[in-house]
């Protein structure tokens, strides 16, 4: 059960550690949403964070497929020479 505690003028809400650990709060940013009845506590979503490292981690783990390499070899070219 989680329960309101004064800080100075404002209150907070003290989160037993077992439920921060079971929702992966430690740590994060969070968003505090009202909903009918309460209130919905849920980390800040941040859209292809980390991705970098877990693309890195995965083509070490099981490495590059062909196609991959292809795409990565091929030398970059422009949009010049199409007509839109």
């Amino acid at each position: 059960m989680a329960h309101l505690v004064k800080i100075g003028n404002s209150q907070g809400i003290r989160i037993p550690k077992p439920l921060i650990e079971q929702a992966n709060l430690q740590g994060k940013e969070l968003n505090l949403q009202l909903v009918e009845g309460g209130l919905l506590i849920a980390p800040v979503l941040k859209p292809r964070e980390d991705w970098a490292e877990s693309i890195e981690k995965t083509m070490l783990k099981q490495g590059a497929e062909k196609i991959d390499q292809e795409w990565l070899d091929s030398e970059l070219t422009s949009n010049d020479e199409f007509e839109w």
